[in-house]
Parts: structure tokens; sequence; C-alpha cells
């Protein structure tokens, strides 16, 4: 199967999901890569999927130590000897091998453009660096090792006598690192999600991993049931659940002509449902096909699926149900949001006797449920929460007993046990959770520092919170009807001062910070891609709300909306939320200021 017709199976895949409303979020991060531009045209030629050759950038420094920074990228056998066509033979031995699956990559982000000087000395380049995480052989993205900020090493050309232009070496390496820029890693990997069953078993949790382009397609299947096998990565592990100890692939699976064969060791006392759950996360990890599959367990066939598309719209990865609706708050209230474009609108799904000094408020659907709470201010401007859950529209909520002098918007947990509903808000710098009667429980963190904003993942099982001014992603588990948090794992993000965070899909978030100027980015749910959405806000960030893009609703009219100094926009494009587009308002009396919409969000 040729790469072009794996992408054409993927792109149909996915309009067939969106059409038929099966569940899977949209793939608009399963390929993040570029152009490769280190190299000079003609210069040697290279696949597309593997990272140039030493010889690819001429006599350019600059392209050179580029192509230096993507050598690593690839297959894991062959890392260490493209790095080393890199080096100078007398310095070699200053990279100490490893077995192909203990290879890990140091993978950096360039705070600037690496600085080439000359002196008598030589020729020294300075790389200034933010350290992402470590890239091991199994697609993971670890947490970085790494400490430092700063790499330097020697150029030397590459002169022989009948030779004058054979391009440069590096002539001392950093010791026993192989270094990968974010840059390389958009370019020659793949994002691939996996998904691993939560630890009650009822619904799917989506994991990231990088799979190096040059993977060939018969491989990819391989690959994939080898990363199911060997378990979800470590941050993920508090709320998800592993196959059973001893389950590993019989030689490489193999398929043909829309057929497809994998054969396993397992426990012979896995009993049929674990056997059909293996099957919905083959067929939810490898969307780009369909046709029939055939399991095997120890040469036996165990289960044929007929058509693995088919098995997708029948058994969605989590609940997700209904096109999104968007809401704001005017004047003390929760008002609809109408942008046109034929996006659904419809009346807020609270009373109006319950919807009254509103601050900021959080939404969600539950089966034929609304799960409603709502941030409200008395007269003495502390905040309480107010909770409720029923039939649109609700009108009997419970009202917590405490007061705060902040509270953040409130998120939902979304979760397949409708009578045991969980939601999470930030008052006063403690992240807590709650519940329907509205009591209020802290949640301990391990991340050290005051929680400023918090958000919860379409599957409900991971959160992202800003801590300390730092950015962590957590894995929940919602067992018992007791919401607890894993240790949190800090991302690398070129932004400081961040402020805000929503999920903007699978495994990407939308993040407000500052870039000079306060700005929001998309950044991947382990911190290694970064994408500037807006890079000048013109006002810090105080609330942010997204709808998580995916394939059952595809939402034209842009995902984001934030408020900054008071004023509400959206994105696609950026604008402010204007008064008119608020439904349901009365207008003022004559000479009176018209208030502005705040603290939008979305129903879904």
């Amino acid at each position: 199967m040729t790469r072009r017709r794996l992408a054409g199976l993927l792109a149909g895949a996915l309009l067939l999901a969106g059409a038929t409303g099966c569940g899977i979020p949209e793939r608009s991060e399963v390929r993040v890569d570029g152009q490769v531009t280190a190299a000079k045209s003609g210069s040697s030629s290279f696949r597309r999927d593997e990272p140039p050759n030493r010889l690819a950038s001429g006599t350019d420094r600059a392209a050179f130590v580029t192509n230096f920074l993507s050598a690593a990228a690839g297959e894991a056998d062959r890392a260490y000897y493209r790095v080393k066509q890199f080096v100078a033979p007398e310095g070699r031995s200053r990279i100490q091998e490893k077995q192909p699956s203990e290879v890990a990559l140091t993978v950096v982000r360039l705070r600037e453009t690496p600085v080439i000087t000359d002196s008598t000395d030589g020729t020294r380049v300075t790389l200034r660096v933010q350290q992402i995480g470590l890239l091991r052989a199994d697609g993971t993205l670890m947490p970085p090792v790494a400490t430092e900020t700063e790499y330097r090493f020697e150029l030397r050309a590459a002169v022989q006598e009948d030779k004058p232009d054979t391009g440069w070496y590096v002539a001392d390496p950093p010791p026993n690192v192989l270094l990968l820029s974010d840059q390389a890693l958009r370019q020659y990997y793949q994002t691939h999600i996996v998904y691993f069953w939560n630890t009650g078993r009822t619904q799917l949790v989506p994991d990231q991993r990088y799979l190096p382009l040059a993977v060939p397609d018969e491989r990819r299947v391989t690959e994939v049931v080898k990363w199911l096998t060997a378990g979800p990565s470590e941050w993920l592990g508090p709320g998800t659940s592993r196959l059973p100890d001893g389950t590993r692939l019989i030689n490489n699976a193999t398929g043909a002509d829309g057929r497809w064969e994998v054969n396993l060791d397992m426990p012979v006392d896995a009993d049929d449902r674990r056997v059909e759950e293996f099957v919905d996360q083959l067929a939810w990890s490898l969307p780009e096909l369909d046709g029939q599959l055939e399991l095997r367990i120890h040469n036996q066939t165990r289960v044929t699926v007929p058509d693995l598309g088919q098995r997708r719209r029948d058994r969605p990865a989590y609940p997700l149900g209904g096109n999104p609706q968007r809401f704001c708050v005017y004047d003390g209230a929760v008002h609809p949001l109408d942008f046109g474009g034929g996006e659904p609108v419809d009346a807020v799904p609270v009373t109006e006797a319950v919807n009254k000094g509103v601050v900021s408020a959080g939404f969600s659907r539950s089966h034929d449920e609304v799960r409603a709470a709502l941030v409200t201010a008395g007269a003495d401007k502390r905040h309480r929460l107010v909770v409720g859950v029923g039939a649109a529209p609700v009108s009997i909520v419970q009202r917590g007993t405490r007061t705060f002098a902040g509270m953040g918007q409130p998120v939902w947990l979304r979760s397949p046990a409708p009578d045991r509903p969980q939601g999470l808000v930030v008052a006063d710098g403690t992240l807590y959770r709650f519940d329907s009667g509205a009591q209020l429980r802290a949640v301990p963190l391990t991340a050290e520092g005051r929680v400023t904003s918090v958000a919860t993942s379409l599957d409900g099982h991971r959160i992202a919170v800003i801590v300390g001014g730092a950015l962590y992603v957590a894995a929940v588990n919602l067992n018992g009807g007791v919401v607890s948090v894993g240790p949190a794992r800090r991302l690398a993000t070129s932004l400081t001062d961040l402020s805000a965070v929503d999920w903007a899909g699978e495994n990407t978030l939308h993040l407000a910070g500052s870039a000079g100027r306060p700005a929001i980015y998309d950044i991947s749910v382990d911190g290694a891609l970064e994408t500037p959405l807006r890079r000048d806000v013109g006002a810090r960030v105080s609330h942010l709300s997204s709808y998580p893009l995916n394939a059952v609703a595809p939402f034209p009219n842009g995902n984001l909306m934030y408020e900054a100094n008071g004023v509400a926009y959206r994105n696609s494009p950026f604008d402010t939320i204007k008064r008119d587009e608020v439904r349901d308002v009365t207008p003022p009396a004559a000479g009176a200021q018209a208030g502005n919409p705040t603290a939008p969000f979305f129903l879904y």
C-alpha cells in the first residue's frame, strides 16, 4: 500500500465518520509535517520521509546545523549511524551507541537562530534551547531528562585534496546525546493516536505517539499493535488499563486487498470481552484501515471483523452527542450566541429564576440531561457555585455553602456514568471538584503552586491545568464516583505568563500567555508542537473556551472564544463578539450604555 493510498483511505474514513456520527474526533493533528528547507536543491537526493545526509547542505553552515539537528529522525535502529555521519571520525567515540529499543532522542526547541562564529580557533556553533522531552523508540515523548539550556560544538571543514568542497563535520558533538529539533519532529514524524480503555473499561482514552514517516506502510499495523500491547504512556497510567500481562504480537501483522490478520500471544484465561475490547482498541488506533480484520490468539481465530469502519461507527470511542452551541454571559445572565452560518442556536438550558447574578458558567450534555454549573456573585461580590442537573431547562439547583473572592469557569468531566456527575473549578488558587450537590472538595495535585486554570478533555479522563504559572496535564480516575488525579506532567512551552487553557482537540490544547505580547497558541498534549494562533491578542486573556475539534460535528466557524480586558472574542476570523450577536436580550434604555458579552463558552 502506497503512502498516497494510505492518506486517501484516512481521508475517506474521516469523511465517512463525519457523515455518520461515529464518535471519532477529527484527525487534524494526525500528521504534522513541513517542508524540508535545509537541504540545498540538487545537492543530494534523499527520501522525503528521511532526513538529509551530511552532504545535502553543501558548504552552507547554517543548513548543515539544521540538518544535524534532524539526523537522528527516523527509525531507531539507524539513528546512531545517521548522526555519526555528521560527526568527524575522531569525535564519534563521544556518542556511545545503545540497542534500538533503548534509543531516546533529546527533543529541543531552539530559542533563537543558531549562532555560528569564526575565530582563530575555528568555527563554533552555539545552540540556545528549551528542553522539550525524550522521544523513545516506542513513539512516546517522555518528560525531558537533560537540563542544558545551551549546547556548543565546533565545525570542521571536510576538505580533501581531490574534493575541495565536501561539506562540514561536527568535530566535538555533545557527548552521549542525540539531539532532535522540534522542527525535525514535525518534518519526519507523524503524530498517531492510539487508544487505551479507562480503568472501568467503559470508554477509550487517546494516547499520542510519534511514528517515523520512514516506516513502511506495510509495517504500520505491526507498530501500532506493539504500542497497544506495551501499554499506555506513563502519565496516562492512573486513568487507563493495560492488556492482560504477557500479551504480545506473534510475528508481524499481515494484510493485503482490504484484509488484515493479527496474531497475538495472550493469556489463555483472557475472556471474550477482553478480546473484543482489544479489537475496539485496534479499530480506533488504525482509523485509516477499513475492510476485514481477523484476530488470532495462539494461531486460532477468535474474532473476525468484516468491516473495521462499521466497527468504529457501531462502537464509539467515547460518548459525544449533539452539535455544540455557543453561550455567553450578558448583564449577569447566560444568553445564547448567534453567529449565523447554520450554527445551532437554542434556549438557555436553565430557567430564568436560576439564571441570575452569573459571572461565568459551564454546561455539558449527558444523555437526555443537562449538567449546569454557574458561578454567581452576590452584593458582597463574593463568588458562589450553583449546580443543577436534569432535563432542560434545569429549574432545581443546589447552591454551594462556601464563597470565594475569585472563581474560574466551572467545567464538567465527561463520563459515561450519568448518576455521578463530577466537575472541576478553580477558586482562590485551589482546584476543587464538585458534584450535583455543589459540594466542593479540594483536589490534591503533585504540582505545587497557585492554580489559575483547569480544562477537561473530550474523553473525561485527562485534564490540563496551569499551576504556579506552568502548564501541566494529568490523567483522571473516576472509579467509585470520586475524582482522583494522577501525577501531573509539566509541558514545555515558549509562552510565559500563562493565563488560560482549554482542549482544542483530542491531543491539542489552546493556551493563552505571552510571547513578548499577549498571545494564544495551539500546543500538543506533550508540549512538543506549538503553532501560534494569535500572536498579539492585545490584552491578557482572562477566560478561554474551546470546542475540541472532531468529526462528529465539524465546526467551520471556529472553535475558540475568549475574553481579554473585558471584551469577548471569537476566531475564524478573529473578531469581537458583538452585542447584536447575543440573543434574547432587552435593548438598553435611551441614553444608557449597552453591556458587553463576557465569559463565552460552548455547550456540547
